[in-house]
């Protein structure tokens, strides 16, 4: 539920929040900045090396890091009109997973491998491309992605078969004595043969077992390019409907047909101009 907002936090919304302002878009540009300085710090401690000599260093510039994303964390939800929908919400929640593991390692030395997950920062710079209006293209992929999940389901539960039917072939072909010790073990060597990583350390030996993995292989090429395909078929349809489409003057929303007289979300006039709302400080 909303709430009204003081003029403190009025102004703090427009900074965070948004990117009419040029406060705004310098926080918008400063936070991107954050994130990826705060990303390479994770990467650099990683190394045996650079962790042997500036590991303290890395350590103190991490909960600079994590005591500045704590209090932009606090100031969002300070400042946010629907407290409840942020926390709740997916950027809400990555904002909290990107401070807690730093604070997890505090007391429990032996999470400290869990810091890894403040990459997870970097997610947060999609909310900030949001903001820099990119959000139609990102809902543009997301549709795409979503209208193909059932075809991708399909074509995942086919491959599955494939590799367990060539794994148990295998298995019987050239068994224990030439590396393929079970069946699991044979359907991971069917896996990688089939998406053309390449296993290595255990290869087939007979010429029947030779002659499955060419077909196995020949399979791989012929189907690697099927998720690609369906997903960019999705994406034209996408695209070509976003085209044909309009966006309400009033609401600004979009997906309405082209011909289409009235708004399917607020019921204006297609054609109307917008109705001004000095309230509505929301982007």
């Amino acid at each position: 539920m909303k709430r009204t907002l003081s003029p403190a936090q009025r102004v703090a919304y427009e900074v965070i929040f948004g990117t009419q302002s040029p406060a705004g878009k310098f926080f918008d540009l400063a936070l991107i900045v954050l994130i990826l300085a705060s990303v390479l710090v994770v990467m650099l401690d990683s190394i045996p090396q650079m962790h042997a000599v500036y590991g303290e260093m890395f350590l103190q510039i991490e909960w600079a890091f994590t005591l500045f994303f704590t209090a932009e964390y606090i100031v969002r939800i300070w400042c946010s009109p629907n407290r409840k929908a942020y926390i709740l919400s997916v950027y809400g929640i990555v904002d909290l997973l990107a401070i807690l593991p730093t604070y997890i390692a505090l007391f429990i030395p032996g999470a400290a491998s869990l810091l890894i997950v403040r990459l997870i920062r970097i997610l947060r710079i999609f909310r900030v491309l949001r903001l820099l209006n990119y959000l139609s293209e990102a809902n543009t992929l997301a549709g795409a992605l979503r209208r193909s999940s059932r075809k991708i389901f399909v074509f995942f539960s086919m491959m599955i078969i494939i590799t367990t039917i060539f794994g148990c072939l295998m298995y019987v072909l050239e068994g224990p004595a030439h590396g393929f010790d079970n069946i699991p073990k044979s359907i991971y060597w069917a896996i990688v043969t089939i998406t053309t990583v390449g296993y290595g350390d255990v290869v087939p030996l007979t010429a029947a077992g030779r002659a499955v993995s060419a077909v196995g292989m020949l399979i791989g090429y012929a189907i690697i390019a099927v998720p690609t395909g369906i997903i960019t078929a999705e994406l034209a349809s996408g695209i070509s409907r976003e085209r044909n489409s309009r966006n309400c003057r009033n609401c600004s929303r979009a997906g309405h047909d082209a011909d289409a007289s009235y708004c399917k979300y607020c019921g204006a006039h297609m054609t109307m101009p917008a109705l001004a709302d000095p309230d509505n400080n929301e982007h």
